[in-house]
């Protein structure tokens, strides 16, 4: 008897998957079929070539996990998800990843038997199925011949990251939240504390999301809400983000946004949600897009249980009085959320409190009834579980427990509070159970310790000392700075005799360092003062702007101090400055590519970098043609970045003082308003309107046009008229007049009075090379008395010398 048509393929079907396909995968498929593995250094990769499936190790660490990441070429790897995440696997050439004949992926190692991971997806006909890489990033267990028959995939399981297609919500059949939960460390993907999740009952309304909202939070859902603003939905990357509710499960999804450019959101081990963007033509590395938080100590509990945060310090996290990390080894990688422990046990009532400044206060503080601050601490002190105490606006506040969130404000926030943290107790200096004489016997012997192992050092300075005096070398410290002698500077410099200029910050002067014919610019600077105590603070100010590196940004070589003067050795540009090569008439034409691919895109990259590249946001606060300058390629390397935090609450006078900085101050320079990365974007804004007239704004008050640049541009721009009569007039109208009005665009965006309705440099970036649209913005209201007029606002059109400031 004859077995039916169907019966005889599927049977011919079974013999090819058992016989034929049960060994290793060949690199480059995107299938894993039943009883195929993939072990050791094989991968699968999906059909377009964006992502690979297969073994890695994260970092320095010796263990092996199974993940899929981009397959693009990048100088990282970036894994986008892990599947064994709290199981590693010694040996991936032991270990296998393997599709049964069940439909179950498992991953099996051969030194410990039994299944590490495994998808828990079954089918009742034998292999029936395959495991595919699609090209969205999703590994997916289906049916080998119905593509609509999903057992299992990866993106119903996410971990730390969000690509288009995934999703973050509720999975109803299996009670299941899609979370993503970020890794604890570079090293280390398990999961760590903080989660971005969706609340399944929640009403607050977040643009189109059916009054569903997004939060963040630590651990279970403890009230704190993190709410995706509005812009992420208006995103340029993104497009179609919307909210799924169904029998199954009700989730959040996106699809990309702007073909031939990827984009991925990631819950890094920061606590912080980012958004990342890379394009084949346009980007050379993933580029930061979008963050929230947006300061990193305004993630809740990021620096742990007993512990303050610094955004303006290194390290971020430190332990408070009288508590060290709770896990050292977990701590030194950066994971600071065990948090602190105490170092010795309190006593209660014989404890003292160790008072810390400028704080932004922790969160759960509870009101306590006192009449004064002596009473409040007191109040505090008989409750052993009171763990602060401070006393503000009249009100004694307790902290109960664990402290979160203690923020570590500047020494010049005049909204920096005092508070009092529980700390040793004060009979606890040393240790229980010595006696007086055992005491003194071992302050004895460590004070004859001391004063042995001082002679040495002595000795050793001196010895150290009279060799460098002898030689002239100078200092190299870690991040490859030169800590230069003052009279090696002074031969460098034939005695400071050439000079090429002076700004705000202080004198430059060419020279050629010894040993080497390096030509470097050295910039004595003006207005900082400060004492032989200070050193170590500028020491370590310069060190982190050495450590600052990027194709348009002055590199710093080194630096030297002189008793109360300080030097700073840059690289020498050729070119000089900006200005120098735009306004003069007499000088070398920079025709419009230039401007425009080169300074005008260059500029921009180099104030991102600054503003969202850097592990602390730099203000440049002085972005102007003079500190703009020009390698031999005119490629723009922006100076003096980093310079305002070093002079600290002397810059405002600087900026009273130097020529030329006013013409680029933001209004909040002016109305005393905090100064955030938007000062530079509105000092941008007026940059371009010089880049694209080659003139300073203010000289076209004399030339017999209308009115003062910047408005004749936002009125031009309002009314919809043509652009190319703006331009230099020298170039001839030879400029791309889409480049032009684009450039229009950008500027009056960047100069908006509200600093709020400024972009970000990373999006004026994106707008500029063509990746993103802009509308039209208003004119601003400083602007506005100035269209149709012949004169410009007072406190914006003060012009500088023609000084060149050649670095």
């Amino acid at each position: 008897m004859t077995l039916p048509t169907t019966k005889l393929w599927s049977f011919f079907v079974s013999l090819i998957f058992i016989y034929g396909f049960k060994t290793s995968v060949c690199n480059g498929l995107d299938i894993i079929r039943p009883g195929q593995f993939i072990s050791g250094n094989q991968t699968i990769s999906s059909q377009n070539g964006t992502f690979e499936l297969g073994f890695f190790t994260p970092g320095n660490s010796q263990n092996y996990y199974i993940g899929i990441w981009y397959k693009i070429s990048l100088p990282n790897r970036t894994v986008v998800w892990v599947a064994n995440r709290e199981t590693p696997v010694s040996n991936p050439f032991s270990s296998q990843l393997k599709l049964l004949e069940n439909g179950n992926l498992v991953l099996l190692n051969q030194t410990n038997p039994g299944t590490i991971w495994s998808t828990n997806s079954t089918t009742e006909q034998a292999n029936s199925t395959i495991a595919t890489l699609l090209d969205t990033g999703n590994l997916v267990v289906r049916g080998a011949f119905d593509s609509s028959n999903v057992l299992w995939q990866s993106f119903d399981y996410p971990t730390d990251h969000w690509l288009p297609g995934g999703k973050i919500g509720y999975n109803k059949l299996k009670n299941i939240k899609q979370k993503l939960t970020p890794w604890r460390s570079f090293e280390n993907p398990a999961p760590s504390l903080f989660s971005v999740e969706v609340e399944p009952n929640g009403t607050s309304h977040v643009l189109m999301w059916n009054e569903t909202r997004m939060y963040w939070s630590t651990g279970d859902w403890d009230g704190r809400v993190f709410r995706l603003v509005p812009e992420i939905a208006l995103n340029y990357y993104i497009k179609n983000l919307t909210y799924v509710d169904n029998v199954n499960e009700s989730y959040f999804t996106y699809e990309p946004g702007v073909p031939g450019a990827l984009t991925r959101f990631l819950m890094d081990s920061t606590g912080q949600l980012k958004q990342f963007v890379w394009g084949q033509r346009n980007f050379v590395t993933w580029t930061i897009f979008w963050t929230r938080p947006s300061q990193q100590c305004e993630v809740y509990a990021f620096c742990g249980a007993f512990s303050s945060c610094s955004n303006i310090e290194t390290p971020l996290c430190k332990c408070l009085p009288g508590y060290e990390p709770t896990s050292p080894g977990i701590w030194a990688s950066e994971d600071h959320t065990d948090g602190c422990g105490k170092k010795i046990p309190f006593q209660c009532a014989n404890d003292t409190f160790a008072a810390v400044s400028h704080v932004r206060f922790p969160d759960g503080a509870i009101v306590a009834p006192s009449g004064n601050a002596d009473d409040c601490g007191s109040a505090c002190l008989r409750n052993c579980t009171c763990t602060a105490h401070a006393y503000n606006e009249c009100r004694c506040l307790h902290w109960i427990g664990d402290i979160f969130n203690l923020v570590q404000l500047s020494s010049d926030d005049t909204t920096g509070k005092l508070i009092y943290v529980r700390a040793l107790a004060s009979d606890q200096e040393i240790a229980s159970g010595d006696s007086k004489s055992q005491s003194r016997t071992v302050w004895i012997v460590a004070g004859l310790t001391a004063g042995i192992f001082c002679f040495i050092i002595i000795m050793v300075f001196l010895i150290i000392w009279t060799r460098r005096k002898k030689t002239g070398t100078s200092e190299h410290i870690e991040n490859s700075l030169t800590v230069f002698k003052h009279r090696d500077l002074r031969v460098a410099t034939k005695n400071f005799s050439e000079k090429l200029g002076e700004g705000g910050f202080g004198f430059v002067f060419k020279g050629i360092l010894p040993n080497s014919s390096t030509v470097v610019a050295v910039k004595k600077l003006k207005h900082i003062v400060q004492e032989k105590n200070q050193e170590k603070q500028f020491r370590a100010e310069v060190s982190t702007i050495g450590t600052i590196q990027h194709v348009n940004l002055v590199r710093l070589r080194g630096f030297c101090i002189q008793d109360s003067t300080r030097y700073l050795v840059y690289d020498y540009l050729v070119n000089g400055s900006l200005d120098s090569k735009l306004f003069p008439k007499n000088s070398q034409l920079l025709d419009w590519q230039t401007r425009y691919k080169k300074i005008a895109i260059g500029t921009a990259r180099g104030l991102a970098y600054l503003h969202e590249k850097c592990r602390d946001c730099i203000i440049h606060c002085d972005i102007k043609p003079e500190n703009i300058l020009l390698d031999a390629d005119l490629n723009p390397k922006i100076a003096d970045f980093g310079l305002a935090k070093l002079i600290g609450r002397e810059f405002s006078r600087v900026l009273t003082t130097a020529r030329g900085t006013r013409g680029y101050l933001a209004p909040e320079w002016i109305s005393g308003e905090p100064i955030t990365p938007k000062a530079d974007v509105f000092s941008y804004g007026m940059l371009l309107m010089e880049i694209l007239s080659g003139r300073r704004n203010r000289d076209q008050l004399s030339d017999g046009s209308n009115g003062y640049f910047p408005a004749r541009v936002a009125e031009r721009i309002n009314r919809g008229e043509e652009v190319m009569s703006l331009l230099d007039e020298r170039l001839e109208g030879g400029g791309d007049e889409e480049e032009v009005r684009r450039v229009c665009k950008v500027a009056v965006w960047c100069i908006q009075d509200e600093e709020k309705n400024r972009p970000s440099m990373g999006h004026v970036v994106q707008v500029l090379e063509g990746l993103s649209e802009v509308e039209v913005y208003p004119i601003p209201q400083f602007l506005e008395g100035f269209v149709d007029e012949n004169i410009g606002p007072n406190v914006f059109i003060e012009t500088s010398s023609s000084s060149t400031l050649s670095l």
